[in-house]
């Protein structure tokens, strides 16, 4: 299976004092707002390693999900909360934590499920992808 997303960020100003929106196909985000502030302080909006949290945490969820089905269980929860951690201008790391709620299931059978689901979701491999450029000044 192949397939596109898309996602757009607009941005006005300075790094610092400028501000923009991210927007994505599905309209899930339309015009959400984020800053310098959003990103380094506590003002409400959105970041990039916050949305990076959510990808991994999803993606990870729903690959466990799958991996759990195969074994021949279906888990009544999965809660998975992912921190990003932004350290001297790069984010160093991304630490899972998860509960999760599968009857039937035996504890070392998840975490080995589990962890084959940190090895192989796609946004856990992301950072092995081709990333491409266009770049053109208006």
């Amino acid at each position: 299976m192949k397939f596109t997303r898309k996602a757009s960020a607009l941005w006005k100003g300075s790094g610092k004092e400028g501000n923009g929106t991210l927007t994505t196909a599905s309209g899930v985000l339309e015009k959400t707002p984020y800053s310098f502030n959003t990103r380094f302080t506590d003002e409400k909006g959105t970041n990039p390693e916050e949305l990076v949290g959510a990808a991994h945490a999803g993606c990870f969820a729903m690959k466990l999900s799958f991996l759990i089905g195969e074994a021949g269980f279906t888990p009544e929860s999965l809660d998975v909360k992912a921190t990003v951690t932004f350290e001297d201008g790069a984010v160093t790391k991304i630490h899972l934590d998860l509960v999760g709620k599968v009857p039937g299931m035996e504890a070392g059978d998840f975490k080995r499920a589990a962890e084959t689901a940190k090895q192989t979701c796609p946004i856990s491999n992301l950072l092995k992808a081709e990333i491409s450029l266009a770049a053109a000044l208006a």
